[in-house]
């Protein structure tokens, strides 16, 4: 029977596991879809990708007309093309490529803070809900209290301190409960805005199963090489070295070709013009400039490697220490849970209303204590395991 029970409570905490991550995939989904920050970032991604891709053409041809009275009464024209080195036009494509792919990564890391903070929000109103659901049964209790009080001083068996002690403490629960329920309403509300001023649903009761991995070296290592962050900085380092080829190439020389042509009164003549411009003082130093663009460009990435390492294993151990004290402190709770021997000693007038309230405080204050901790460690979690929402 024992191992019957324990397999059927194994299978309940599993499914309401299951249940609270598909409500936190669901509302995700949805932000991610209904946000307008990140609708509005989208566009300006797609228009900076459309804006990277400008300027990877010829310059516009020049055509030239002249018209000079006289005698011969002559008129001049022609249409001159100018080209870059052609391997200029070959690095420039590779930086509009390269540019492209860096704006997606940044992207990624605005669509990461704003789906952290969706997910905050639930945890927070999964913290709210259990709370809800623990203030109603002491609001039940009090309730019950005070009804019982109140007879008792009807029938003259208790004076009227007692009676006011149990009616001060069903109003204080009543008050409670009222915040308890505001910062619901209030939590939904930022939830909708994230959702783009859409409703959203949201009733899960209990946080999912949510394990972090056992090495975090292993770990870290996969998650530095996909962080949006840091691939950004590694593209912009590879934009850096096409730079430096670009601006080599662009101190090589210029050429120019076209079509000339003269036409007087008596006579026609045409032909075509080619021209070599060399680029002597123009893009002095240009190379020198984007090969000291590339080294700090190199210190940044290790300086924001170092500082993600950092800051994830942080993240980790405050997460790993929040989730051993809401284990230790659930279990010592649950190990420990005098209310329903005080609802006794109460009843059978053992000790005194006085008494009995303020032990069940310190019980209550206990099981505060472990649901804020639970919490914070989803919390701490949430903000690690941010890292792969990529």
């Amino acid at each position: 029977m024992f191992t019957q029970g324990l397999t059927v409570l194994l299978f309940v905490l599993i499914v309401l596991n299951v249940n609270a991550q598909s409500e936190y995939e669901s509302v995700l989904q949805q932000v991610e879809a209904n946000n307008t920050t990140l609708a509005a970032l989208r566009q300006q991604t797609d228009a900076q990708k459309i804006a990277n891709r400008t300027g990877l053409m010829p310059d516009n041809p020049e055509v030239d007309f002249s018209h000079l009275w006289g005698p011969e009464n002559t008129m001049d024209f022609s249409v001159t093309q100018t080209f870059d080195f052609p391997t200029a036009y070959g690095h420039r494509r590779k930086i509009s490529a390269l540019q492209n792919e860096n704006v997606e990564h940044l992207y990624k890391t605005q669509r990461i803070e704003v789906l952290l903070s969706a997910k905050q929000k639930c945890i927070e109103l999964v913290y709210y809900n259990i709370l809800a659901k623990e203030y109603a049964a002491r609001l039940k209790n009090a309730e019950f209290i005070a009804d019982a009080y109140k007879t008792k001083l009807e029938k003259g068996e208790t004076n009227i301190l007692e009676h006011n002690k149990a009616q001060l403490s069903l109003a204080s629960m009543q008050v409670e409960v009222a915040q308890i329920e505001a910062e619901r309403i209030d939590l939904l509300a930022q939830l909708k805005l994230l959702n783009g001023g859409k409703d959203i649903v949201f009733s899960a009761g209990n946080y999912p199963a949510n394990a972090l991995p056992s090495n975090f070296e292993e770990w870290y290592a996969k998650a530095e090489s996909e962080n949006p962050e840091l691939q950004a900085v590694r593209k912009q380092i590879e934009i850096d070295k096409q730079q430096i080829e670009l601006n080599r190439a662009m101190g090589l020389p210029k050429f120019s070709a076209g079509y000339i042509g003269e036409i007087t009164r008596d006579d026609f003549s045409h032909g075509v013009t080619v021209g070599l411009s060399i680029p002597l003082w123009e893009n002095k130093n240009r190379v020198s400039e984007a090969r000291a663009q590339a080294r700090a460009t190199e210190f940044a990435l290790k300086d924001s490697q170092a500082q993600l390492y950092s800051r994830l294993q942080s993240q980790y151990l405050k997460a790993s220490f929040l989730q051993q004290n809401a284990l230790k402190l659930r279990k010592s709770l649950t190990e420990n849970d005098n209310g329903p021997l005080l609802k006794k000693a109460l009843e059978a007038g053992e000790i005194s209303l006085l008494i009995y309230l303020q032990e069940i405080e310190f019980f209550y204050d206990a099981m505060d204590k472990v649901l804020e901790t639970e919490r914070d460690s989803e919390s701490a979690a949430a903000e690690f395991w941010a890292a792969g929402l990529y």
